[in-house]
């Protein structure tokens, strides 16, 4: 969930400063970028960091740091966020990866991780100081993204949207299937809730199938309601992609709803990633709660030791 940020640089030149506390998401952010097409050096020491930036630009860069990079200093990030840098004059864009304390608990109780500020006690003594640390960080971001309720999947989408490069000549679409019973995604652009189709969960034979399996997309086919829906659907999408893409935008994510995120949303993603397809349009799929369903039942696998 993004709870502040002003517009991100999005030329071909741009410098972004990725930090935030230990666990909040700041590798994958990272990793983002560098998937975006910045150059990417992570934990960079301070010491370098002038030199780095001094230099002749070469296209985005995108440097991380926090409190385990050598030589960190809060004053010396604020102080290079307010300069200009190289021939090009740019000034950084701060990105700020953020997570309740809480559920950085959590996350380090879960990987049975040690906190690096407290390698010797628990997680909220490292967790607590690095907050305190980073504050003055934080109040200055440019980009503030809290990863408190997301996914990597979800940050993921979430750099993109800041700063995926405009002018590019492609739109990337993603197409995610959610159930609502575990609370709406974040970081989509559109949402369509699919509850009015039949539902398959009611058949005793298709409750443990998905939408992905033919007897469930046989039963949705059969609602009168779906043929007219899906054509609709598919056309309003066919309109609006090229008119997003001809205005900039980089990326699109529609999320599709239904009440278990299971069997009607799952139908509906995968029937129109392969209409869009065949349309030309370059289309990745996420089935939310089915990768959560198979995450959990690995965790439990692994629990009584069966490989």
């Amino acid at each position: 969930m993004e709870v502040a940020g002003a517009a991100a640089a999005k030329s071909e030149e741009s410098v972004v400063l990725v930090t935030g506390p230990s666990g909040a998401g700041r590798t994958t952010a990272i990793h983002a970028l560098e998937d975006l097409g910045y150059e990417t050096i992570d934990n960079l020491p301070m010491s370098l960091l002038p030199r780095v930036l001094e230099g002749p630009p070469v296209g985005p860069l995108a440097l991380g740091c926090d409190p385990r990079t050598r030589g960190f200093s809060v004053p010396e990030v604020l102080a290079a966020a307010e300069r200009r840098w190289g021939p090009a004059g740019l000034v950084p864009v701060v990105l700020y990866i953020d997570c309740a304390p809480a559920v950085l608990v959590r996350r380090y109780s879960e990987t049975r991780r040690r906190h690096p500020s407290s390698p010797d006690t628990q997680p909220l003594v490292g967790i607590e100081r690095e907050v305190a640390m980073l504050a003055p960080l934080r109040a200055r971001a440019d980009v503030l993204i809290d990863t408190s309720a997301m996914s990597p999947h979800d940050l993921r989408a979430e750099i993109a949207r800041h700063f995926g490069r405009e002018g590019s000549g492609e739109l990337a679409v993603t197409l995610q299937s959610f159930g609502f019973k575990r609370g709406t995604p974040t970081g989509v652009d559109m949402m369509v809730d699919v509850r009015f189709l039949r539902n398959p969960h009611w058949e005793r034979e298709l409750r443990p199938l998905d939408g992905r399996d033919p007897p469930v997309a046989e039963h949705v086919a059969q609602d009168p309601n779906w043929a007219p829906f899906m054509a609709r659907l598919e056309d309003m999408l066919l309109f609006l992609l090229p008119a997003y893409r001809s205005e900039g935008k980089s990326y699109f994510t529609l999320a599709v709803g239904c009440t278990g995120g299971r069997h009607r949303s799952v139908m509906v993603v995968e029937r129109l990633a392969k209409a869009l397809a065949q349309a030309g349009w370059r289309v990745s799929i996420r089935h939310r709660d089915l990768e959560e369903a198979a995450g959990a039942a690995r965790d439990m696998r692994a629990e009584v030791g069966v490989q």
